[in-house]
């Protein structure tokens, strides 16, 4: 951690007013499960841009946890298999919700309630476990949080 920043691999997008930050290990699905919810956001008209994909900088300000981008991949989400798509993207921006992306088969039927993410020293967030590779992930994001992406935003 350097200044109260720390760098972790991460996939970050922000629908509506509502930061949402993908974690999981390598190869989990993070980046297309982030794009496939900003195509979703999209086609019902519902602003969504991506923050960061690969890297994302976390570090807390005024009792939130930001997320920012760093400057070389600004816009830039990989899509594996495909390539790298360039998209609207927002520099930085309040995250609050981790989302834990990972293989279904691998996932607990019924996670833990209330589950957290944390960061030492940096901050925390209430945390949803989602299956990768699922049809329409905002939907799933939305059941369990329906204010995503919708007045009023979630305070931070």
């Amino acid at each position: 951690m350097t200044g109260g920043q720390v760098n972790i691999h991460a996939t970050a997008i922000v629908v509506g007013t509502t930061g949402l930050l993908f974690i999981g290990p390598s190869g989990a699905g993070k980046s297309l499960t982030a794009f496939t919810c900003l195509a979703a956001a999209w086609r019902a008209g519902i602003s969504a841009m991506l923050l960061a994909d690969d890297r994302v900088l976390l570090s807390p300000k005024d009792g939130c946890l930001m997320g920012r981008c760093p400057d070389a991949i600004a816009g830039l989400i990989e899509i594996r298999g495909s390539g790298i798509a360039r998209v609207p993207h927002v520099p930085s921006a309040p995250l609050h919700l981790a989302v834990r992306v990972g293989p279904v088969e691998r996932m607990e039927r019924l996670p833990p309630e209330a589950e957290r993410f944390s960061i030492d020293g940096v901050g925390t967030l209430p945390q949803l476990r989602l299956a990768a590779h699922v049809a329409d992930p905002l939907a799933i994001i939305g059941v369990f949080f329906p204010d995503i992406g919708l007045p009023p935003p979630f305070p931070c």
